[in-house]
């Protein structure tokens, strides 16, 4: 691009006036053309801004013919401004931003309140304060971590899990194909996690999963949380019909609450979706499972892979069950791989000297 700037003046250099006429000419519509295939509107940096007014403010009366990238009026009023203290005024495009007292003011009737960004207008209104618009209400309140709607009942879903992450465990149930004697049959299995610490518990395999078999289900799994020491107030599961009342009664006389997600929401119950899917991407997928006890021995070496050698992006990847803390000195040589499942779940260790 350089080379064509310099030819060109060089060749207007070497020009007569005559000729310099029609390049102009010549270099005035070319400029319309390229003018014509751009947007309507070209916005300019401040730097590009300085260059128009330093060569512009040398054209005189010219700048009515021969400016095109914005309007005279506008070259000129940067011209003269340019000529005053301070040089052109950057001109902030958009809506001024909001003052930082209102938005305080909204953040803080946001976090007090259980009001959502239309209370929160009224509320301005009434104090005299011209309040935003609905969007920028609803901008900030999300900018800051707030949900822009009025909290319903007992509060909203975020809130409902932290409250009671440490004692809640959510379940469901997963099927998978599986080649049998008998052909392709489904295969259940009825998964159990305890939210805060991403830890779980699965029932043994079973292709008939009734009522009965899930009460028993239900009465080993309590006996689990015992065992391992964790806490379970709540347990929480979608509408699956085989996860009848007499289950439900089975938690309820454990002084246990049985909240069942509401219709079409599978977000509500997603700790226990999300590992289901790890369960399945990262092992079962990789295998034509043939029967019960070839299931409950691939989902038994997943689990313990799970607990104690997996990393957790959840957990800021530390370890469901942390081992013995790892020197800081590294020595490339010490680290072996120890394979599950013929290589299908990897997990790296130091050997011990």
């Amino acid at each position: 691009m350089k080379n064509i700037y310099h030819q060109l003046l060089l060749l207007i250099a070497g020009s007569t006036q005559k000729e310099l006429a029609a390049q102009i000419r010549y270099l005035k519509v070319e400029n319309e053309v390229l003018r014509s295939k751009l947007p309507r509107r070209i916005s300019v940096t401040a730097q590009e801004k300085n260059r128009l007014v330093k060569f512009g403010a040398k054209l005189g009366q010219a700048v009515h013919e021969i400016v095109t990238i914005v309007g005279p009026s506008t070259i000129l009023r940067w011209i003269r401004e340019s000529k005053k203290p301070g040089g052109v005024k950057q001109v902030r495009k958009g809506r001024p931003r909001t003052k930082e007292e209102i938005r305080e003011l909204i953040l803080r009737f946001a976090r007090e309140n259980d009001w959502g960004y239309t209370r929160i207008m009224g509320e301005l209104k009434k104090l005299g304060i011209k309040p935003p618009s609905r969007n920028t209400v609803k901008n900030i309140l999300k900018e800051n971590g707030l949900e822009p709607g009025p909290n319903r009942g007992e509060g909203t879903w975020d809130e409902f899990l932290k409250m009671h992450a440490a004692t809640l465990w959510q379940c469901d149930f997963y099927s998978k194909k599986v080649l049998t004697l008998k052909g392709w049959r489904d295969l259940y299995l009825l998964i159990f996690l305890h939210v805060e610490s991403r830890q779980v518990y699965i029932a043994p395999s079973t292709f008939h999963p009734n009522e009965e078999w899930a009460m028993q289900q239900a009465e080993a799994f309590l006996e689990h949380v015992k065992s391992v020491d964790l806490p379970i107030d709540t347990l929480m599961h979608d509408r699956d019909k085989k996860l009848t009342a007499k289950v439900d009664a089975t938690f309820q006389a454990a002084d246990i609450r049985v909240v069942k997600s509401a219709y079409r929401s599978p977000n509500t119950n997603a700790f226990v979706e999300r590992f289901i899917q790890t369960l399945q991407r990262e092992c079962l997928d990789h295998f034509v499972v043939f029967g019960e006890q070839h299931m409950d021995y691939l989902v038994k070496e997943f689990v313990g892979f799970y607990h104690a050698e997996r990393p957790h992006q959840g957990k800021e990847n530390e370890l469901l069950t942390p081992g013995e803390p790892q020197p800081d000195v590294l020595s490339i040589g010490s680290i072996t791989c120890h394979e599950r499942l013929g290589g299908v779940l990897k997990h790296y260790h130091r050997q011990a000297a």
